[in-house]
């Protein structure tokens, strides 16, 4: 709800033709809680990918199943890509200033509602940062998904014997779980990755179209939604 928010609502004010409705201020409140917000629900979905495989793997699960099941492991956890995502999106804060009319080419990142003022050395450090944590929850979420993929198959072809005597039509719960597995993490690696690429060419270009900034915030909203 709130990457939904902090950036669905200024693009939909834009689009209806409103330009100069945020101050300074508001500017850096709206980016900097869009930035963490998206970089907490990658996290916590990441999290959540990764408490189910553990919890669907026996090795693990035996020795490790007391400390998963307790909630205060999941409330720290969550609260730490809390506090991690308010640290590392300080630098959005810093750089993104008001609605400006200037034409200076140092002024990157131009929205008809907000601008920013970004040195290509800090640019480069904070694209390095957000490029290693979403690189790193989208490898967390494809390889926590295939392994849970990878259980389920097993344990499917173990009980096959078993289900196969009952002659039932329907489809197997491991089945089940693996088409919601598969399409869950399908659907979450192809938005934000089509989303990385899409800011990547907005930022490259030297005066993007207002069609491309449209694109790029309705991919990214596509999985929040």
């Amino acid at each position: 709800n709130l990457v939904l928010c902090s950036k669905g609502v200024p693009q939909t004010l834009e689009t209806f033709g409103l330009e100069a409705f945020l101050d300074e201020a508001g500017c850096k409140l709206v980016f900097y809680l869009h930035r963490v917000a998206r970089g907490v629900s990658l996290s916590t979905t990441c999290l959540l990918s990764g408490f189910q495989a553990i919890k669907l793997c026996p090795r693990i699960s035996r020795w490790i199943d007391v400390q998963i099941k307790s909630p205060k492991c999941i409330i720290l956890s969550c609260f730490l890509c809390w506090v991690l995502h308010f640290m590392v999106s300080i630098p959005i804060a810093i750089y993104v200033a008001g609605p400006t009319n200037s034409k200076n080419i140092s002024m990157v990142f131009v929205y008809r509602y907000c601008s920013s003022h970004l040195s290509g050395i800090l640019f480069s450090v904070t694209a390095v940062i957000y490029t290693f944590t979403d690189g790193l929850c989208l490898a967390l979420m494809l390889c926590t998904s295939i392994s849970m993929v990878l259980i389920l198959h097993r344990h499917k072809q173990r009980v096959q014997h078993i289900r196969s005597s009952r002659l039932s039509p329907r489809t197997s719960h491991e089945t089940r779980a693996t088409h919601t597995i598969l399409i869950l993490v399908s659907m979450f690696v192809s938005f934000h990755a089509l989303a990385a690429i899409l800011s990547y060419l907005i930022t490259q270009l030297p005066n993007p179209s207002q069609w491309l900034r449209s694109i790029s915030v309705l991919v990214a909203s596509g999985f929040p939604t």
